[in-house]
């Protein structure tokens, strides 16, 4: 049997396994794919791990629900953040996270309840050339406004990677037929050898916008950290917003905030348990 816990970050919903007391599953890959299906699991975006770290408070692997394994949530690792602190995993309100992208540290806010109820993640520095991101759309350098065509539309895409790699393209309208059907051409092109999560936003000010994800091994989710991370740098490179947005995602709001001059963006939004319970093997 394995104890699970279901939670969501703006709508982006994991199943979360924590291994400080039961063992890491044999095949996580398979129990991604069984336990987060929408009609014969539990349901989620994805499954993540909590684990212990050498080198942190707890250590995250995140599984897309197609089994595949992502380097990093953004969404994810404030629930993780919340998990750790609510259950006593560890103490304080300033938490570091091991993730495939790096150790990232969390500013915890705590409700008068005392548990978590919203996170502020230090997302690290955004990654914009192409060959790191990966992209072969430029041989080296960053790839800003660069012509896509797909089904006789051209699209701008603007890519950066916050640890796993983004493709942003600001449209009038993210419609079904741009995220729905555009959005896996996209994340499966060959241009992109690790395929990309794709990024729909549409601009409201400078400093708000709205976005709709279509998330690599996923298909659309209701929100997407690390990509309204990119989203806030895609604005800045392309004079489309300012350094600091209000991200409106199909499942919440998210803050974000890109310090130039320090190279680093910074994410805040809450995070929810929602229920726990017990898989069988």
């Amino acid at each position: 049997m394995i104890r699970f816990t279901k939670m969501h970050g703006a709508g982006n919903d994991y199943v979360y396994v924590s291994c400080f007391d039961q063992p890491i599953p044999a095949d996580p890959a398979q129990l991604a794919r069984d336990i987060s299906h929408r009609r014969y699991g539990v349901g989620g975006d994805g499954m993540i791990l909590i684990l212990p770290s050498s080198v942190g408070d707890a250590r995250m692997r995140m599984f897309n629900n197609d089994g595949s394994e992502s380097e990093m949530c953004g969404n994810g690792i404030r629930c993780v953040a919340k998990y750790v602190h609510d259950h006593k995993l560890a103490q304080g309100t300033t938490l570091k996270i091991e993730t495939g992208a790096g150790v990232l540290s969390i500013e915890l806010t705590l409700g008068d309840d005392g548990l978590v109820s919203e996170a502020t993640v230090d997302m690290g520095a955004p990654i914009l050339d192409a060959p790191r991101i990966p992209t072969t759309l430029a041989a080296n350098g960053s790839v800003v406004n660069h012509s896509l065509e797909y089904r006789g539309q051209t699209l701008q895409a603007t890519c950066v990677s916050m640890g796993n790699p983004h493709c942003v393209i600001f449209v009038e309208s993210a419609t079904d037929e741009l995220v729905l059907g555009i959005g896996p051409l996209i994340e499966n092109d060959p241009c992109f050898p690790k395929r990309t999560n794709v990024e729909f936003v549409e601009v409201i000010n400078r400093g708000e916008v709205r976005q709709r994800t279509w998330e690599r091994g996923s298909g659309e989710t209701w929100a997407c950290g690390t990509g309204a991370s990119a989203v806030c740098v895609a604005g800045v490179l392309t004079g489309r917003t300012d350094d600091s947005i209000l991200n409106h995602l199909v499942g919440g709001d998210l803050k974000l905030r890109w310090d130039r001059a320090g190279d680093r963006v910074f994410m805040t939004g809450g995070a929810t348990e929602v229920f726990s319970g017990v898989w069988p093997k």
